[in-house]
């Protein structure tokens, strides 16, 4: 269950790993947040920046209808 989410102006994030490429199969989601700052803290914390992949951290808009990526 998902608690205490504050949307700023509507938008969450979603923090995404992937490999070096950024191809699109590789994209492991890792959590929503309310800030790009909290998912950044809680990448960095849980390791997944590293030599071997990237850190994706996608803003998207509540309540609309559209493929997020």
């Amino acid at each position: 269950m998902i608690k205490n989410i504050k949307a700023v102006n509507g938008i969450l994030y979603l923090l995404y790993q992937t490999d070096v490429w950024k191809s699109k199969s590789s994209y492991v989601c890792f959590g929503v947040f309310d800030s790009f700052e909290h998912a950044n803290a809680q990448a960095k914390k849980q390791n997944l920046y590293n030599k071997d992949s990237e850190v994706v951290i996608h803003p998207v808009k509540i309540n609309q209808f559209a493929e997020v990526i």
